[in-house]
């Protein structure tokens, strides 16, 4: 009679191994994954949604543009008839007027004051020209004046303050006169735009 050892033999074809904790975490992974690809399609869905407005409403914005654009040609050959053109001269005649009178010397000459170098002095100042600013309708004045320093190197100062203001834009020199025997001042004509509102 054959004895056999006390050790237990396991005589399945398969070991028995411990997956419960694996497969719990197996299925906590998936349950992220799919929570993340409902997210994902949630968004897209709301994306999509609001594409489809804007959609919407940059064609509002192009039908009202192309109406405006109609109207507008409308207007221009009524203005460019040759009946017309005294009118529309004179009009913008009278506008450039207005805008004119409308404008503050006072204030113009203290803004002035607050961007000249204190080595230079202001020598003349044409009237002022009113140009409208494209797209916005506003009238801007452009500023034509003749400035005057000891030293050349003002006028740099003068325009990168100009440039840095708040009030005024970029500046053109036009012409420059150099000192004479006469007159020790180097002269600038300046043309720079100016903002104040009409």
């Amino acid at each position: 009679m054959n004895t056999f050892p006390s050790a237990q033999i396991n005589i399945a074809s398969q070991p028995f191994r411990r997956e419960r904790a694996q497969n719990a975490a197996l299925a906590a992974v998936c349950a992220a994954l799919v929570c993340s690809l409902l997210l994902l399609v949630v968004l897209i869905l709301h994306s999509r949604a609001q594409a489809a407005d804007i959609r919407a409403v940059i064609n509002s914005e192009n039908g009202t543009l192309k109406r405006l654009q109609t109207e507008q040609a409308r207007y221009s050959t009524v203005l460019a008839q040759p009946q017309n053109a005294d009118v529309f001269a004179w009009s913008v005649f009278l506008n450039e007027l207005i805008a004119r009178r409308g404008v503050s010397w006072t204030r113009v000459f203290e803004d002035l004051g607050t961007v000249m170098p204190p080595n230079m002095r202001l020598m003349g100042i044409r009237l002022p020209q009113v140009a409208a600013e494209e797209g916005s309708g506003i009238n801007r004045i452009q500023l034509d004046m003749v400035v005057a320093t000891d030293q050349a190197s003002t006028i740099g100062d003068l325009l990168k303050k100009l440039e840095q203001s708040s009030l005024f834009g970029p500046a053109t020199v036009m012409t420059q006169t150099p000192p004479t025997q006469n007159d020790p001042m180097y002269k600038f004509r300046v043309l720079v735009a100016y903002d104040q509102k009409l």
